[in-house]
Protein backbone atom coordinates (compact mmCIF):
# COMPACT_ATOMS: atom_id res chain seq x y z
CA UNK A 1 0.00 0.00 0.00
CA UNK A 2 1.49 3.59 -1.26
CA UNK A 3 1.80 6.24 1.49
CA UNK A 4 -0.99 8.97 1.37
CA UNK A 5 0.35 11.90 -0.62
CA UNK A 6 -0.48 15.53 -0.24
CA UNK A 7 -1.58 17.24 -3.52
CA UNK A 8 1.08 20.22 -3.86
CA UNK A 9 0.71 21.39 -7.07
CA UNK A 10 4.17 23.51 -8.59
CA UNK A 11 4.09 25.54 -11.84
CA UNK A 12 6.23 24.46 -15.16
CA UNK A 13 8.48 28.03 -13.89
CA UNK A 14 8.83 26.66 -10.34
CA UNK A 15 9.77 23.07 -12.11
CA UNK A 16 12.15 24.33 -14.35
CA UNK A 17 13.79 26.76 -11.30
CA UNK A 18 14.21 23.72 -9.36
CA UNK A 19 16.31 21.83 -12.23
CA UNK A 20 18.34 24.84 -13.33
CA UNK A 21 19.14 25.59 -9.43
CA UNK A 22 20.38 22.08 -9.33
CA UNK A 23 22.07 22.43 -13.23
CA UNK A 24 23.64 25.63 -12.96
CA UNK A 25 25.27 25.68 -9.26
CA UNK A 26 26.10 22.66 -9.37
CA UNK A 27 28.63 22.91 -12.65
CA UNK A 28 29.47 26.35 -13.60
CA UNK A 29 30.21 27.87 -10.24
CA UNK A 30 32.26 24.63 -8.83
CA UNK A 31 33.90 22.43 -11.06
CA UNK A 32 33.60 24.65 -14.54
CA UNK A 33 37.57 25.40 -13.45
CA UNK A 34 38.51 21.82 -13.07
CA UNK A 35 36.66 21.29 -16.71
CA UNK A 36 39.04 24.12 -17.82
CA UNK A 37 42.07 22.54 -16.13
CA UNK A 38 41.37 19.34 -17.70
CA UNK A 39 40.51 20.39 -21.48
CA UNK A 40 41.51 23.89 -22.19
CA UNK A 41 39.08 25.90 -24.54
CA UNK A 42 38.59 22.41 -25.61
CA UNK A 43 36.24 22.03 -22.54
CA UNK A 44 33.73 24.27 -24.59
CA UNK A 45 33.39 20.77 -27.39
CA UNK A 46 32.57 18.70 -23.52
CA UNK A 47 30.37 21.44 -22.25
CA UNK A 48 28.55 20.93 -26.04
CA UNK A 49 28.55 17.26 -26.39
CA UNK A 50 27.77 16.28 -22.64
CA UNK A 51 24.77 18.98 -23.43
CA UNK A 52 23.62 17.07 -26.40
CA UNK A 53 23.64 13.64 -24.20
CA UNK A 54 21.66 15.47 -21.64
CA UNK A 55 19.48 16.77 -24.26
CA UNK A 56 18.83 12.85 -25.41
CA UNK A 57 18.24 11.52 -21.75
CA UNK A 58 15.89 14.39 -20.83
CA UNK A 59 13.97 13.48 -24.13
CA UNK A 60 13.98 9.76 -22.74
CA UNK A 61 12.77 10.64 -19.01
CA UNK A 62 9.86 12.79 -20.54
CA UNK A 63 8.56 9.83 -22.19
CA UNK A 64 8.77 7.46 -18.84
CA UNK A 65 7.36 10.34 -16.87
CA UNK A 66 4.11 9.99 -19.49
CA UNK A 67 4.11 6.57 -18.73
CA UNK A 68 4.57 6.25 -15.04
CA UNK A 69 2.85 9.84 -13.96
CA UNK A 70 2.48 8.83 -10.61
CA UNK A 71 5.95 8.00 -9.13
CA UNK A 72 8.64 10.31 -7.40
CA UNK A 73 11.85 7.37 -7.73
CA UNK A 74 12.95 9.11 -11.31
CA UNK A 75 14.88 6.54 -13.00
CA UNK A 76 15.00 4.34 -10.17
CA UNK A 77 10.73 3.77 -10.62
CA UNK A 78 11.26 3.18 -14.34
CA UNK A 79 13.85 0.74 -13.59
CA UNK A 80 11.61 -0.92 -10.80
CA UNK A 81 8.71 -0.83 -12.91
CA UNK A 82 10.50 -2.62 -16.11
CA UNK A 83 12.80 -4.55 -14.39
CA UNK A 84 11.79 -5.27 -11.10
CA UNK A 85 12.71 -5.22 -7.83
CA UNK A 86 16.23 -6.60 -8.11
CA UNK A 87 17.95 -3.52 -10.90
CA UNK A 88 15.08 -1.39 -8.71
CA UNK A 89 16.78 -1.82 -5.50
CA UNK A 90 20.64 -1.72 -7.06
CA UNK A 91 19.63 1.56 -9.22
CA UNK A 92 17.26 3.19 -6.64
CA UNK A 93 19.89 2.82 -3.81
CA UNK A 94 22.95 4.34 -6.13
CA UNK A 95 20.84 7.05 -7.40
CA UNK A 96 19.81 8.11 -3.87
CA UNK A 97 24.09 7.95 -3.07
CA UNK A 98 24.79 9.95 -5.98
CA UNK A 99 22.42 12.63 -5.19
CA UNK A 100 23.65 12.47 -1.97
CA UNK A 101 27.61 12.90 -2.86
CA UNK A 102 26.94 15.57 -5.31
CA UNK A 103 25.63 17.65 -2.22
CA UNK A 104 28.86 17.04 -0.43
CA UNK A 105 30.67 18.50 -3.41
CA UNK A 106 28.41 21.40 -4.10
CA UNK A 107 28.70 22.51 -0.04
CA UNK A 108 32.43 22.18 -0.86
CA UNK A 109 32.02 24.76 -3.75
CA UNK A 110 29.54 26.64 -1.15
CA UNK A 111 32.58 26.55 1.69
CA UNK A 112 35.33 27.68 -0.43
CA UNK A 113 33.28 30.53 -1.80
CA UNK A 114 32.17 31.25 1.63
CA UNK A 115 35.99 31.49 2.78
CA UNK A 116 37.23 33.53 -0.07
CA UNK A 117 34.89 36.10 0.91
CA UNK A 118 35.86 36.95 4.28
CA UNK A 119 39.51 35.25 3.82
CA UNK A 120 39.48 33.01 6.32
CA UNK A 121 41.64 29.78 6.29
CA UNK A 122 40.47 26.48 4.76
CA UNK A 123 39.41 24.78 7.78
CA UNK A 124 36.08 27.12 7.48
CA UNK A 125 35.38 25.71 4.30
CA UNK A 126 34.33 22.46 5.45
CA UNK A 127 32.98 23.99 8.77
CA UNK A 128 31.19 26.22 6.21
CA UNK A 129 30.10 23.39 4.28
CA UNK A 130 28.87 21.30 7.05
CA UNK A 131 26.58 24.17 8.37
CA UNK A 132 24.71 24.60 4.69
CA UNK A 133 24.19 21.27 4.87
CA UNK A 134 22.24 21.64 8.35
CA UNK A 135 20.38 24.02 7.38
CA UNK A 136 19.00 22.44 3.88
CA UNK A 137 18.18 19.94 5.91
CA UNK A 138 16.01 21.95 8.06
CA UNK A 139 14.65 23.56 5.51
CA UNK A 140 13.11 20.45 3.94
CA UNK A 141 11.67 19.09 6.74
CA UNK A 142 9.60 22.22 6.82
CA UNK A 143 8.57 20.53 3.83
CA UNK A 144 8.57 20.59 -0.23
CA UNK A 145 6.27 23.05 -1.38
CA UNK A 146 8.36 25.67 0.70
CA UNK A 147 11.82 24.07 -0.11
CA UNK A 148 10.62 24.24 -3.76
CA UNK A 149 9.55 28.52 -3.32
CA UNK A 150 12.84 29.00 -2.19
CA UNK A 151 14.86 27.41 -4.87
CA UNK A 152 12.54 29.72 -7.15
CA UNK A 153 13.82 32.68 -5.68
CA UNK A 154 17.37 31.30 -5.69
CA UNK A 155 17.39 30.85 -9.40
CA UNK A 156 16.53 34.40 -9.99
CA UNK A 157 19.26 35.94 -8.28
CA UNK A 158 21.86 33.57 -9.40
CA UNK A 159 21.63 34.24 -13.42
CA UNK A 160 20.90 37.60 -12.78
CA UNK A 161 24.54 37.39 -11.22
CA UNK A 162 26.20 35.09 -14.17
CA UNK A 163 24.96 37.96 -16.64
CA UNK A 164 26.65 39.98 -14.58
CA UNK A 165 30.03 38.36 -15.04
CA UNK A 166 29.77 37.93 -18.63
CA UNK A 167 28.96 41.45 -19.04
CA UNK A 168 32.30 42.51 -17.03
CA UNK A 169 33.87 39.64 -19.52
CA UNK A 170 33.29 41.01 -22.58
CA UNK A 171 33.93 44.15 -21.26
CA UNK A 172 37.28 43.10 -19.85
CA UNK A 173 38.48 41.56 -22.70
CA UNK A 174 37.38 44.29 -25.42
CA UNK A 175 36.47 47.01 -23.83
CA UNK A 176 40.06 47.57 -21.98
CA UNK A 177 41.68 45.78 -24.40
CA UNK A 178 42.88 42.73 -22.72
CA UNK A 179 42.03 40.11 -25.26
CA UNK A 180 44.08 37.33 -25.60
CA UNK A 181 43.89 35.04 -28.48
CA UNK A 182 46.42 32.33 -26.90
CA UNK A 183 43.60 32.09 -23.54
CA UNK A 184 41.91 29.74 -25.85
CA UNK A 185 44.55 27.52 -26.84
CA UNK A 186 45.01 24.10 -25.57
CA UNK A 187 48.58 22.30 -24.31
CA UNK A 188 49.56 19.08 -25.53
CA UNK A 189 48.29 17.74 -22.27
CA UNK A 190 44.55 19.36 -22.65
CA UNK A 191 44.68 18.31 -26.65
CA UNK A 192 42.68 15.11 -27.55
CA UNK A 193 39.98 12.45 -26.32
CA UNK A 194 41.11 11.90 -22.94
CA UNK A 195 41.07 15.37 -21.83
CA UNK A 196 37.73 15.83 -23.35
CA UNK A 197 36.45 12.51 -21.79
CA UNK A 198 37.77 13.62 -18.47
CA UNK A 199 36.38 17.84 -18.53
CA UNK A 200 33.35 15.63 -19.72
CA UNK A 201 33.29 13.68 -16.09
CA UNK A 202 32.63 17.17 -14.48
CA UNK A 203 30.29 18.51 -16.47
CA UNK A 204 28.33 15.34 -16.46
CA UNK A 205 28.08 16.03 -12.57
CA UNK A 206 26.96 19.51 -13.72
CA UNK A 207 24.24 18.42 -16.03
CA UNK A 208 23.05 15.52 -13.72
CA UNK A 209 20.54 18.28 -11.50
CA UNK A 210 17.32 18.04 -14.29
CA UNK A 211 16.69 14.36 -12.91
CA UNK A 212 15.18 16.48 -9.84
CA UNK A 213 12.16 17.73 -11.60
CA UNK A 214 11.32 13.72 -12.74
CA UNK A 215 10.99 13.34 -9.05
CA UNK A 216 8.58 15.84 -9.13
CA UNK A 217 6.57 14.78 -11.89
CA UNK A 218 3.10 14.33 -9.61
CA UNK A 219 2.97 17.23 -8.20
CA UNK A 220 3.87 19.24 -11.22
CA UNK A 221 0.91 21.25 -13.07
CA UNK A 222 0.16 19.53 -16.57
CA UNK A 223 1.44 16.46 -15.37
CA UNK A 224 3.80 14.36 -17.52
CA UNK A 225 4.15 16.59 -20.48
CA UNK A 226 4.75 19.43 -17.86
CA UNK A 227 7.41 17.84 -16.42
CA UNK A 228 8.72 16.90 -19.91
CA UNK A 229 8.46 20.51 -20.63
CA UNK A 230 10.73 21.62 -17.65
CA UNK A 231 13.30 18.89 -18.08
CA UNK A 232 13.93 20.17 -22.00
CA UNK A 233 14.19 23.70 -21.07
CA UNK A 234 16.04 23.48 -17.84
CA UNK A 235 19.13 21.23 -19.52
CA UNK A 236 18.73 23.91 -23.03
CA UNK A 237 18.99 27.06 -20.61
CA UNK A 238 21.36 25.92 -18.82
CA UNK A 239 23.80 24.87 -22.13
CA UNK A 240 23.44 28.42 -23.34
CA UNK A 241 24.52 29.84 -20.04
CA UNK A 242 27.24 27.48 -19.69
CA UNK A 243 28.69 28.24 -22.96
CA UNK A 244 29.07 31.63 -22.49
CA UNK A 245 30.33 31.49 -18.47
CA UNK A 246 33.20 29.13 -20.29
CA UNK A 247 33.77 31.88 -23.00
CA UNK A 248 33.79 34.77 -20.04
CA UNK A 249 36.15 32.79 -18.06
CA UNK A 250 38.41 32.50 -20.98
CA UNK A 251 38.33 35.90 -21.98
CA UNK A 252 39.84 36.92 -18.27
CA UNK A 253 42.25 34.26 -18.05
CA UNK A 254 43.81 31.16 -19.48
CA UNK A 255 42.57 27.70 -18.68
CA UNK A 256 46.14 27.07 -16.60
CA UNK A 257 45.17 29.41 -14.18
CA UNK A 258 42.52 26.62 -13.29
CA UNK A 259 43.05 23.32 -11.42
CA UNK A 260 40.54 20.70 -10.23
CA UNK A 261 41.25 20.99 -6.96
CA UNK A 262 39.87 24.45 -6.83
CA UNK A 263 35.81 24.74 -6.15
CA UNK A 264 35.37 28.11 -6.73
CA UNK A 265 36.61 29.44 -10.31
CA UNK A 266 34.38 32.48 -10.75
CA UNK A 267 36.45 34.20 -7.85
CA UNK A 268 39.64 32.82 -9.36
CA UNK A 269 38.91 34.58 -12.70
CA UNK A 270 38.08 37.90 -10.83
CA UNK A 271 40.81 37.98 -9.19
CA UNK A 272 43.32 37.17 -11.62
CA UNK A 273 41.22 40.36 -13.55
CA UNK A 274 41.43 42.76 -10.68
CA UNK A 275 37.50 43.05 -11.58
CA UNK A 276 36.08 45.49 -8.82
CA UNK A 277 35.33 44.75 -5.55
CA UNK A 278 31.67 45.20 -5.33
CA UNK A 279 31.79 42.88 -8.34
CA UNK A 280 33.93 40.22 -6.67
CA UNK A 281 31.11 40.61 -3.97
CA UNK A 282 28.19 40.58 -5.86
CA UNK A 283 29.62 37.24 -7.86
CA UNK A 284 30.51 35.19 -4.28
CA UNK A 285 27.72 35.97 -2.93
CA UNK A 286 25.77 34.97 -6.10
CA UNK A 287 27.82 31.64 -6.21
CA UNK A 288 27.03 31.29 -2.16
CA UNK A 289 23.34 31.05 -3.06
CA UNK A 290 23.50 29.36 -6.41
CA UNK A 291 25.34 26.31 -4.69
CA UNK A 292 22.95 26.63 -1.84
CA UNK A 293 20.27 26.26 -4.56
CA UNK A 294 22.21 23.90 -6.21
CA UNK A 295 22.56 21.67 -2.78
CA UNK A 296 18.76 22.42 -1.84
CA UNK A 297 17.36 20.46 -5.04
CA UNK A 298 19.81 17.60 -4.65
CA UNK A 299 17.86 17.48 -1.00
CA UNK A 300 14.74 17.05 -3.33
CA UNK A 301 15.71 14.64 -5.02
CA UNK A 302 17.36 12.11 -2.50
CA UNK A 303 14.13 12.93 -0.55
CA UNK A 304 11.83 11.84 -3.12
CA UNK A 305 13.85 8.92 -4.25
CA UNK A 306 13.62 7.73 -0.83
CA UNK A 307 9.84 8.13 -0.31
CA UNK A 308 9.51 6.13 -3.64
CA UNK A 309 11.91 2.97 -2.40
CA UNK A 310 9.94 3.27 0.75
CA UNK A 311 6.37 3.09 -1.07
CA UNK A 312 7.87 0.29 -2.80
CA UNK A 313 9.07 -1.84 0.38
CA UNK A 314 12.67 -1.89 -0.86
CA UNK A 315 14.35 -0.16 2.40
CA UNK A 316 13.15 -0.68 5.80
CA UNK A 317 10.28 1.58 6.83
CA UNK A 318 12.07 3.61 10.02
CA UNK A 319 14.42 5.09 6.87
CA UNK A 320 11.42 6.07 5.12
CA UNK A 321 9.43 7.21 8.01
CA UNK A 322 6.76 9.55 6.16
CA UNK A 323 5.16 13.17 7.76
CA UNK A 324 2.34 13.72 5.72
CA UNK A 325 1.59 16.96 6.49
CA UNK A 326 4.95 18.18 5.49
CA UNK A 327 5.02 15.71 2.77
CA UNK A 328 8.94 14.65 3.94
CA UNK A 329 10.81 11.39 4.64
CA UNK A 330 12.08 12.46 7.96
CA UNK A 331 14.48 10.26 9.56
CA UNK A 332 15.60 10.54 5.19
CA UNK A 333 16.05 14.10 5.18
CA UNK A 334 18.54 13.16 8.73
CA UNK A 335 20.58 10.65 7.27
CA UNK A 336 21.12 12.47 3.93
CA UNK A 337 22.59 14.74 5.79
CA UNK A 338 24.78 13.25 7.58
CA UNK A 339 26.22 11.05 4.95
CA UNK A 340 26.89 14.32 2.81
CA UNK A 341 28.82 15.67 5.85
CA UNK A 342 31.00 12.10 6.14
CA UNK A 343 31.34 12.36 2.14
CA UNK A 344 32.98 15.69 2.04
CA UNK A 345 36.31 14.31 3.32
CA UNK A 346 36.87 11.40 0.53
CA UNK A 347 38.95 13.72 -1.68
CA UNK A 348 39.17 17.33 -3.47
CA UNK A 349 35.75 18.29 -5.31
CA UNK A 350 36.39 16.78 -8.83
CA UNK A 351 37.18 13.65 -6.65
CA UNK A 352 33.73 13.78 -5.34
CA UNK A 353 31.88 14.91 -7.98
CA UNK A 354 33.43 11.88 -10.18
CA UNK A 355 32.06 9.54 -7.81
CA UNK A 356 28.85 11.06 -7.72
CA UNK A 357 29.02 10.76 -11.55
CA UNK A 358 29.13 6.93 -11.67
CA UNK A 359 25.48 6.98 -9.74
CA UNK A 360 24.58 9.30 -12.62
CA UNK A 361 25.70 7.41 -15.36
CA UNK A 362 24.12 4.19 -14.08
CA UNK A 363 20.66 5.59 -13.94
CA UNK A 364 20.96 7.02 -17.36
CA UNK A 365 21.85 3.49 -18.63
CA UNK A 366 19.22 2.06 -16.81
CA UNK A 367 16.74 4.38 -18.30
CA UNK A 368 17.77 3.65 -21.58
CA UNK A 369 17.04 -0.05 -21.16
CA UNK A 370 13.82 0.85 -19.63
CA UNK A 371 12.83 3.22 -22.54
CA UNK A 372 13.47 -0.08 -24.78
CA UNK A 373 11.51 -2.58 -22.73
CA UNK A 374 8.41 0.00 -22.45
CA UNK A 375 8.67 0.49 -26.41
CA UNK A 376 9.10 -3.70 -27.31
CA UNK A 377 5.86 -4.19 -25.16
CA UNK A 378 3.87 -1.42 -26.65
CA UNK A 379 3.24 0.87 -23.53
CA UNK A 380 3.30 4.33 -24.05
CA UNK A 381 3.01 7.67 -22.27
CA UNK A 382 1.68 11.23 -23.71
CA UNK A 383 4.78 12.02 -24.96
CA UNK A 384 7.16 10.09 -26.80
CA UNK A 385 10.83 10.72 -27.50
CA UNK A 386 11.55 11.16 -31.77
CA UNK A 387 13.81 9.20 -33.65
CA UNK A 388 13.21 5.74 -32.06
CA UNK A 389 15.23 3.52 -31.33
CA UNK A 390 17.88 5.74 -32.89
CA UNK A 391 17.68 8.22 -29.98
CA UNK A 392 17.66 5.28 -26.89
CA UNK A 393 21.07 3.60 -28.65
CA UNK A 394 23.03 6.60 -29.28
CA UNK A 395 22.55 7.50 -25.75
CA UNK A 396 23.89 4.11 -24.35
CA UNK A 397 26.85 4.71 -26.76
CA UNK A 398 27.62 7.89 -25.77
CA UNK A 399 26.92 6.67 -21.33
CA UNK A 400 29.20 3.45 -21.95
CA UNK A 401 31.79 5.73 -23.74
CA UNK A 402 31.64 8.46 -20.92
CA UNK A 403 32.17 5.28 -18.45
CA UNK A 404 35.19 4.51 -20.35
CA UNK A 405 36.59 7.65 -19.64
CA UNK A 406 36.08 7.84 -15.99
CA UNK A 407 39.10 8.05 -13.08
CA UNK A 408 39.35 4.54 -12.47
CA UNK A 409 39.17 4.99 -8.49
CA UNK A 410 35.38 6.02 -9.35
CA UNK A 411 34.88 3.09 -11.53
CA UNK A 412 35.98 0.51 -8.74
CA UNK A 413 33.66 2.30 -5.93
CA UNK A 414 30.79 2.25 -8.55
CA UNK A 415 31.54 -1.63 -9.46
CA UNK A 416 32.02 -2.63 -5.82
CA UNK A 417 28.41 -0.65 -5.02
CA UNK A 418 26.73 -2.52 -7.82
CA UNK A 419 28.40 -5.68 -5.80
CA UNK A 420 27.93 -5.20 -2.58
CA UNK A 421 23.97 -4.26 -3.19
CA UNK A 422 23.28 -7.08 -5.37
CA UNK A 423 24.85 -9.44 -2.47
CA UNK A 424 22.25 -7.07 0.11
CA UNK A 425 19.34 -7.47 -1.77
CA UNK A 426 19.86 -11.29 -2.15
CA UNK A 427 20.51 -11.30 1.70
CA UNK A 428 17.07 -9.57 2.25
CA UNK A 429 15.29 -11.49 -0.19
CA UNK A 430 16.41 -15.11 1.49
CA UNK A 431 13.01 -15.16 3.42
CA UNK A 432 11.06 -15.11 0.10
CA UNK A 433 8.65 -18.30 -1.00
CA UNK A 434 9.81 -17.30 -4.69
CA UNK A 435 11.53 -14.96 -6.63
CA UNK A 436 8.90 -12.40 -7.61
CA UNK A 437 9.64 -9.71 -10.05
CA UNK A 438 8.55 -7.25 -7.03
CA UNK A 439 9.36 -8.04 -4.07
CA UNK A 440 8.95 -6.37 -1.01
CA UNK A 441 11.94 -6.53 1.38
CA UNK A 442 10.28 -4.41 4.47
Amino acid sequence: MRIPKVKQEISVSAATAVGLGAIIGAGIFVLSGSALSLAGSNALIAFVLVGFVAILIALELGELGSIMPDVEGASYSYVYEAFGSELGFITGIIFYASSVIAISAIAIGFGSYFSNILGLPSVATTISAAILIILLAVLNLLGIKKAVNVDFALVAIKIAVLLAFVAFAIYFAFGSGHFVASNFGVTSSQNGIGPIAAASIAILFAYSGFQTISTLTPKIKGGPNAAAKSILLSVALSLVIYLAIIISMLLIVPSSVYSTSSADPISIALDASAAPYLLKLAVSLGALIATASASLAMFLRSSRIIYQLNSDGLIPKIIGKYDTKRDVSTNAVLATAAIAIVMMFSGNVYTVASISVFGVLFTYLMSSLALIHFRRIKRHGSFKAPFYPYLPAIAIIFVLAFMYGMPKQSMYIGAITVIVLLIAYYLFARGKNNQAVKNRLF
